[in-house]
């Protein structure tokens, strides 16, 4: 089971210029896995997404543009988080139940992960999430 201390920032690569810049996301550099999947959120001010857990998929959360706060939840202790740069990234590991809160207008929060889309890979409810973590730490 993870916990709170195991989530992570990540600094990503920026490389900037007069005329803008890049941000790297990379396997083997800045993300502690291959990608398997990438999705993005768009969401208006305001909106709670994600509100679920899994229970093997890690991932990695990037706010493009905007701000979104991700609150962290491992069943005893709780922890927001705080994105609003393209260079830097949360890393959420499986078995932390997160939100997504969108506190600004025209917010993209992106999200790699290290595995595939599998529905029994999900927690949806809390009730269900904290069965789970009770079950693997009786």
């Amino acid at each position: 089971m993870k916990h709170i201390s195991d989530i992570r920032r990540i600094d990503l690569p920026a490389y900037r210029r007069e005329d803008g810049e890049v941000v790297v996301a990379q396997t083997t550099e800045s993300v502690p896995f291959n990608i398997a999947r990438m999705f993005a959120l768009r969401a208006p001010t305001g909106a709670e997404r994600g509100k679920h857990a899994h229970r093997r998929c890690t991932q990695l959360m990037v706010c493009l543009n905007g701000l979104v706060d991700i609150v962290c939840d491992d069943g005893r202790d709780k922890s927001t988080y705080t994105l609003d740069r393209s260079d830097a990234a949360l890393l959420v590991p499986p078995t932390i139940w997160n939100t997504v809160v969108f506190r600004a207008e025209q917010s993209v929060l992106v999200v790699l992960c290290d595995r595939p889309f599998e529905e029994d890979d999900y927690l949806r409810t809390y009730e269900e999430f904290m069965a789970y973590r009770k079950a693997a730490h009786p």
